[in-house]
Order: C-alpha cells, then structure tokens, then sequence
C-alpha cells in the first residue's frame, strides 16, 4: 500500500476519514494524497452544469486552495508525505482520475453514519466510488482515536472468486496484527443451506488459503437478510473492522445483490473496506 487517497469538502466526516488516512500513511510509510473538489453546481452557474468562465474557474480554484492549506495545517498530518490536489467538476469522475493518474492502491473516504450517506458532498460520492472503484475503498463512519484494529471479519459466500479479494484483505488486516474471522451468513427459505453444505463450501475455500475450518476462524451466522447478519455478526464477532467482496457496478457479488453492500455502509458503525472481485 504505497499510495492512500482521501477526498475531503471540509466536512467532519472527511476529516474523520483524513485523520484515519494520516495515521495509516503513517504507520505503512505510504504516500498520501488529498482531493478537494470544486462541485460545479447547476445553481451556481446557470443552466449549464459546466457553464462557467476561465476567470470564475480560478478564483473558486484560489479560494479553495486557500481554505485546502488551512484545513491541512493538523497535527495529525506532521510527518505525514502528502501531496494536494484541488480539481473542478465531478467529485467521482475526479477521485478516479486522480487514481488512476497517480496509481493509487486505496481510497479511504468519510459518510455521516447510520442515518445514511446523504447531504454531504463527500457522503453523497461514496456509493458510486465503491461501486465502480477498482482499487480498495474505506469507508470511514466516525471518529476513531486509535486505529488498532483487533479483529476483522470478512462477509462472504466462500464462492472462489473472492480468493484475491481475501488475500487483499489478509494482507490490510495483517498490518494492524489483526485477527480474520470469516463470516457467512445463513437466510431462511429458499436460500438456506444446511450446516453440512455451508462447511463444506467453506473447506474448499479455506483450502486455498491454507486456513483451517474451525470456530476459531469461521463463523456462521443465521439472520433474515444479508445486511442484518453482516452487522450483526461483526458485532457478535466484536469486530473493528468488515471487509466485504464487491463486484462493482453489479452488485456485492450474487451473495450481497442489490443495495445490500450499500445498506452495510449506511448503517455499519464501523469501519468497511470494499474490495472488487
């Protein structure tokens, strides 16, 4: 993890995401980048979303360079090696051009907590970041004071393809010391399995990574939607941090379809790192 991306609009959310950033550069010795974005709104300039002079460009790209520099003078940011960038436009289209350019390996990004990602510039981008981002996203939901991160449980349906999205998260939470508990959610109806067919799922999984199925690295849990059993095992489990697989644009894999990834970071108190398969 060389290079850490973060975007802030100076709200306590991105800030909340910035501290974590810092003190995670810190401790991998990796380059940090921060993105602020010009949001070039319709009620700003006219009928045309993009409909602004040269002129007016700079002096909204003065000013916010201006206000950047001070919301960067932190303790929290000394010693850190951070370069700034300040860009007009699309927050979402920004954050990838910026990741793609600079060849970022992971973004860590804020939202406003369990009543949603909304009304928050910052907040409102997560969604679509996580959803087509191809590098890993963390999604950062509070202020957290020391990142020792203890134990992280990975979401999954132990299909093969998450493999690489597992060794990815191995790695991320062997930085900290952490523990990985593996987590499987169990539904009623038609998408139960019984105990016999989820273990036996698990151990070809498991074989791959050379983890042994036992309770003390595997558990399953039984809950009445994906979402609910996401959180409510990472609390059962006591975990600081959920890893969940995400196929991107199409949903968090068959396993987690629809909103259901979206829905864990909305109402996770924790931290979630997304990775695509």
């Amino acid at each position: 993890m060389k290079k850490i991306l973060v975007p802030v609009d100076f709200s306590t959310p991105s800030e909340n995401a910035l501290k974590f950033a810092a003190e995670l550069a810190k401790k991998n010795n990796s380059e940090l980048h921060v993105l602020h974005v010009i949001e070039l709104a319709e009620s700003l300039f006219g009928a045309e979303q993009f409909n602004v002079n040269d002129q007016q460009i700079i002096f909204f790209m003065k000013l916010a360079k201006e206000r950047f520099e001070d919301f960067l003078k932190k303790d929290y940011m000394k010693d850190v090696n951070f370069k700034e960038h300040v860009e007009p436009g699309s927050t979402s289209l920004a954050i990838r051009e910026v990741v793609r350019k600079n060849y970022i390996d992971m973004i860590v990004m804020g939202s406003s907590g369990s009543s949603g990602i909304e009304e928050i510039i910052i907040g409102s981008n997560t969604e679509k970041v996580v959803r087509y981002s191809e590098v890993p996203v963390l999604v950062i939901k509070s202020e957290i004071k020391n990142i020792a991160i203890k134990t992280v449980v990975f979401a999954s349906d132990f299909e093969l393809e998450n493999l690489e999205p597992y060794k990815k998260g191995k790695k991320f939470a062997d930085t900290f010391g952490a523990k990985m508990k593996m987590l499987y959610v169990n539904l009623p109806g038609n998408q139960f399995n019984s105990t016999l067919e989820i273990q036996e799922q698990m151990r070809v999984f498991l074989n791959k990574v050379e983890m042994p199925l036992n309770k003390e690295n595997v558990e399953i849990f039984n809950d009445y939607t994906i979402e609910q059993g996401v959180l409510n095992g990472a609390k059962y489990l006591k975990a600081d941090l959920i890893i969940m697989p995400t196929h991107g644009r199409k949903g968090l894999s068959h396993f987690f379809n629809g909103s259901i990834g979206e829905d864990v970071l909305n109402h996770a108190e924790i931290p979630v790192l997304t990775l695509k398969i």
